[in-house]
């Protein structure tokens, strides 16, 4: 069965729901067939190609739940140009759990294993393309190493920017693949959500019994949004990746520093190819001079100033100005995160009308955008 159909079908046909899965609002999630939490959990399996899928409250309620498994005196090595976010919840455990936080740079394989301690390292935290920076990172291969001279270690992606639609990070060799559910799977940010889907049982046991344990599964409500967001994924990511195809070619055109895995000019085009059926569709871009990316995000106005992703519609925003603030500029600097990077989220506008939008707000900032 195509990614497409089971989205849209996420549970069996011999289900008692008929086409839809009921609004029920229960206190706590249940195990009746007409538990939108139940089919929720059953549905972001499917797709994730996951024995164990559970549904939170939010993306970093997934990745705070997944830390919970890290003890005092253990070793988490993490993308250095991870989410903001992200970035902020190690930062919070490295101070205050007595966890020591690696930040690396895991497009370079060889950086990984140099911080590799049989004993120490539980977690191998990774994305893949990054946020903002878009870089890819060979899953595959360090996935593999690293359970080789780590087995009690754990390799956890972040997968939010590829969606399971377009990269299945546990059949590529992680233990956990997370999402924030208010990105992608949900498609219209009416809600927010987590998903961790997992390979082993032993590791499933152990998410589950931290989510049962601080009360942190999604509500009854929230998981039906869920599930009717991922019904329509497949269709959602096909309209936005192909319109940011187009956009990152007509900004490359223009002179500008794109970064977009589907670019042949990328020198990871074709790595993330081999882990991925398609490219996304957030790219960045830099200009060169932090007040001409200001001008232009100001003079956009079919893309909206948002941090967010993921939605229907089209976002733009400067990291380092918004999300990426709460990261020092010192170490902003230090991880080769550009001052005037502009990240672009596309929606599933007509593609004729968002490239129509960014010229003219290329033009009021003063660039000559060529034909």
């Amino acid at each position: 069965m195509s990614d497409t159909t089971s989205e849209s079908h996420p549970w069996s046909n011999n289900s008692p729901n008929g086409l839809a899965v009921p609004v029920r609002l229960a206190c706590f999630p249940s195990t009746a067939s007409n538990d939108p939490y139940i089919h929720t959990h059953a549905a972001n399996a499917k797709i994730m190609k996951a024995d164990w899928a559970f549904v939170v409250t939010t993306g970093m309620a997934a990745l705070d739940v997944i830390l919970r498994l890290v003890k005092t005196g253990q070793e988490i090595i993490a993308e250095d140009n991870l989410y903001g976010g992200t970035n902020r919840l190690l930062t919070y455990v490295s101070q205050y759990s007595g966890v020591k936080v690696h930040n690396v740079d895991t497009t370079d394989v060889d950086r990984v294993l140099e911080r590799l301690d049989s004993v120490k390292t539980r977690l191998v935290l990774l994305e893949s393309p990054t946020n903002p920076m878009i870089k890819i990172a060979d899953i595959r291969t360090i996935a593999q190493r690293v359970h080789e001279q780590c087995p009690s270690a754990l390799v956890v992606v972040d997968n939010t920017m590829m969606s399971p639609y377009l990269q299945n990070t546990l059949e590529l060799g992680a233990d956990i693949e997370y999402h924030s559910g208010t990105k992608y799977l949900s498609g219209h940010h009416d809600l927010m959500a987590g998903v961790i889907g997992c390979a082993a049982a032993h590791v499933a046991e152990q998410i589950y019994f931290v989510i049962n344990a601080s009360g942190s599964g999604l509500g009854p409500f929230d998981c039906w949004l869920l599930l009717r967001g991922v019904k329509t994924l497949g269709i959602r990511m096909e309209k936005q990746q192909s319109n940011a195809i187009e956009i990152a070619d007509f900004l490359e055109a223009q002179g500008l520093k794109v970064h977009y895995p589907g670019l042949k000019s990328n020198p990871r085009y074709e790595l993330h190819k081999s882990l991925a059926s398609g490219p996304g569709a957030v790219l960045s871009f830099e200009t060169g001079d932090v007040g001409l990316s200001e001008r232009i995000v100001e003079s956009a106005r079919l893309w909206g100033i948002s941090v967010s992703f993921g939605c229907v519609n089209s976002l733009i925003s400067m990291p380092c100005k918004m999300l990426h603030a709460s990261i020092p500029a010192e170490i902003r600097k230090q991880r080769q995160l550009p001052e005037d990077l502009i990240r672009l989220c596309v929606g599933i506008e007509h593609v004729d009308e968002l490239i129509g939008d960014l010229t003219n707000a290329l033009k009021k900032a003063g660039i000559e955008v060529k034909n």
